[in-house]
């Protein structure tokens, strides 16, 4: 952990980016958003914000990432696989892990693909199963900013939430602005449930 601390560290004094960041306790749990995710690159700077601060964090990619000799990296840097073709029990398979006192952040991108086809609720389904915060990450290119900001609880009313979170992500852009997927749920139109 001091290793990748001290290469966080050195990675934020010698980038062009600036970290402006709330911290977290290092012994917590919840879920932080990364967003806008509008490139790859996004996850070079979540990896270096939770490595300058030392958080024990999972993330979530796409199964290919984890195929023949990168499979073990990724895991070890925190990585958990998700088939997108049979998602069925992912969200289930985190909470069994809560449920059994693993302690993480869940680092999620709630844009999945960046399909621009809004945001996927898995993040809000876990965090109020397994009664987590929800801390709201971001990457603003204008700025050249990065880092964690606000940490909330969701209601359970999933349209004020959603308000609370477009509000913060709304002066932020991502590395490609036009990639940029507005904060929205399916279940906001009131068409499924989360």
């Amino acid at each position: 952990m001091r290793v990748r601390r001290a290469l966080a560290r050195l990675y934020w004094a010698l980038s062009r980016w600036r970290l402006s960041t709330q911290r977290l306790p290092r012994d917590g749990a919840g879920v932080i958003l990364g967003a806008p995710h509008t490139s790859n690159w996004d996850f070079v700077l979540m990896l270096a914000i939770a490595w300058e601060q030392g958080l024990g964090f999972r993330w979530l990619g796409k199964h290919t990432l984890f195929r023949g000799l990168a499979g073990p990296l990724m895991r070890s840097i925190g990585g958990i696989p998700v088939d997108r073709r049979d998602p069925a029990g992912l969200v289930e398979e985190l909470l069994a892990r809560v449920r059994a006192g693993e302690r993480f952040y869940l680092v999620v991108t709630p844009e999945g693909s960046r399909s621009g086809s809004g945001w996927k609720s898995g993040f809000y389904r876990i965090a109020r199963d397994a009664d987590w915060p929800v801390t709201l990450g971001y990457v603003d290119r204008p700025t050249m900013t990065s880092g964690l900001g606000p940490t909330i609880r969701l209601t359970g009313d999933v349209r004020a939430d959603m308000d609370v979170v477009r509000a913060f992500y709304a002066d932020k852009s991502g590395l490609r602005p036009s990639r940029r997927t507005e904060p929205r749920l399916r279940a906001e139109g009131g068409q499924e449930s989360v």
